[in-house]
């Protein structure tokens, strides 16, 4: 069974690993901008990266560690529900596909900020839009299966009992 550092490792190596493969090779070697969906999903892993490397940096007991584990978990539901919305956009007849909107940076410095989270949740044809797939898999796929990951490690770290010392 994974120590609770362990879990914690995992979990910041995947959101590390994720993100390298989203910045390095989507967008730069491939060139695919991301669309506003995107650009939320960037930043929902790495708010997971972010819990996950101050588990395993602060390490306490299984009290705190239920506190790490609890706000990933909400993290990971949300990224998840967000992935599930974008393929669902993805997968809309093309007449019903919305327009093409603004981008987010347009819409956060011209909207305030709630009502530019609901526009990019309402989704835009650039979310719609399948730019590149894996295994017959498109990017938002592969995400909800990164979102689902992150979940089974995170639940672990919520159902894991101390066994010793240096748990």
């Amino acid at each position: 069974m994974l120590s609770y550092r362990q879990i914690n490792l995992l979990g910041l190596v995947t959101c590390v690993a994720a993100m390298l493969f989203a910045v390095g090779f989507l967008q730069n070697h491939l060139e695919l901008e991301p669309c506003p969906l995107c650009v939320i999903t960037r930043i929902i892993v790495i708010t997971m990266a972010i819990i996950f490397f101050l588990g395993l940096v602060h390490n306490p007991k299984q009290a705190g560690q239920r506190v790490y584990g609890s706000l990933n978990l909400l993290t990971a539901l949300v990224g998840f529900g967000v992935q599930l919305r974008h393929v669902w956009l993805q997968n809309l007849p093309s007449d019903q596909v919305p327009a093409c909107g603004p981008g987010l940076e347009f819409l956060l410095q011209t909207q305030p900020v709630f009502s530019a989270l609901r526009t990019v949740f309402e989704g835009s044809g650039d979310c719609a839009e399948i730019s590149w797939t894996f295994m017959g898999l498109t990017i938002p796929m592969q995400s909800a299966l990164l979102f689902g990951f992150l979940l089974m490690l995170v639940v672990l770290q919520l159902k894991k009992r101390p066994r010793g010392l240096f748990s």
